[in-house]
């Protein structure tokens, strides 16, 4: 016990000799604190898709426009993306349609001429494919032109063994490079596995949208919690739901068919200590520079900065705080130090 604990003694007064500074550079943490604001508008859909192709296509073309009004409304820059729900295009019957033609057009004119110069649309369709069909989200880009197409890897299976729609499983889990960051798509059933979503975060995906026909929302929070990214849901009722990367609700519409919000892709996640007081630290060294959302609950948050030139890492180290994942990590070098290696 006298070893143990004269151990300790010394761990900690190596942590203490060297400060925060010098356990942030023991400890090799991924961190998006030191970047300057990245500001993202985003518009997603709570709206479910009928009839025939006319009719569906004319739909997607109104929530498109309302979702650009909406975001004009409320937020001085231009929106950045639009999000619509799994199976929003497809044939009366539910059968696939083709990615040519006036599908193309009209959904590529929706995408270029919304808000200030257009806006990346997401567009969940049966899709066909040469000699196959996929459950598919065709990713728009701000000239209407299609950036590329994500294809659900994780197709639902039903107890006959039949596969939805017929549709082929996708096998890849693509990232975007789109002007506002790096954004990652998951559909629908890929939510009850983590390996699509694990792939995306390894990949750099900072926003991964998710349109899907389930409103369901814990595992889709556990998805963003564990790998630390903004992620959206685009449902047919219920719900639309933005998590932030502490798997935490930051914006919920069960009313609305749209639903906008601004997210910042550079942002710090602290936990709780007593100089932090919940926040109000920050806010009473910065004012309206910082913006946080802090949970009592889960006794973290997560912190922005709103000024062009100074990084919520300058702000949050200026307050003497770190990142919780330099928490975590220090915990698990300094128990592993003291037990002689990693639990079994």
């Amino acid at each position: 016990m006298l070893r143990v604990f004269a151990c300790v003694l010394v761990l900690l007064a190596a942590m203490m000799a060297g400060g925060c500074a010098m356990a942030q550079q023991r400890v090799e943490v991924k961190s998006k604190a030191n970047a300057l604001p990245r500001k993202v508008v985003v518009a997603t859909v709570m709206q479910r898709f009928r009839g025939g192709l006319e009719q569906r296509l004319t739909l997607a073309e109104e929530v498109i426009a309302l979702a650009g009004k909406e975001a004009a409304a409320k937020y001085p820059r231009r929106l950045d993306l639009v999000v619509l729900p799994e199976y929003a295009i497809s044939t009366e019957k539910g059968d696939a349609v083709k990615l040519h033609g006036e599908v193309l057009m009209r959904l590529g004119a929706a995408a270029k001429k919304i808000g200030r110069g257009g806006a990346y649309v997401i567009v969940p369709m049966v899709l066909q494919e040469c000699d196959h069909i996929s459950n598919a989200a065709v990713l728009f880009d701000r000239n209407g032109k299609v950036m590329g197409i994500y294809r659900k890897v994780h197709t639902v299976v039903d107890w006959q063994g039949g596969i939805e729609c017929g549709a082929k499983p996708g096998t890849e889990y693509p990232v975007f490079d789109c002007d506002f960051g790096k954004l990652g798509i998951q559909i629908c059933w890929d939510m009850m596995f983590d390996e699509g979503w694990d792939a995306l975060a390894k990949k750099g995906a900072e926003l991964v949208v998710s349109p899907s026909a389930s409103p369901a929302t814990v595992r889709v929070a556990s998805h963003a919690l564990r790998n630390q990214y903004w992620v959206i849901t685009s449902t047919v009722r219920d719900n639309v739901t933005l998590f932030n990367p502490l798997g935490v609700v930051m914006a919920q519409n069960t009313t609305k068919r749209v639903m906008v919000c601004e997210i910042d892709l550079s942002y710090a996640l602290l936990g709780w200590s007593e100089t932090l007081n919940d926040g109000e630290a920050m806010k009473q060294k910065y004012g309206d520079k910082v913006g946080y959302s802090f949970s009592v609950r889960e006794d973290a948050g997560l912190f922005w900065s709103n000024d062009p030139n100074k990084t919520i890492g300058e702000m949050y180290r200026e307050c003497g705080q770190r990142e919780i994942l330099v928490d975590i990590a220090e915990s698990q070098r300094v128990n592993d130090a003291i037990r002689g290696g990693k639990a079994k």
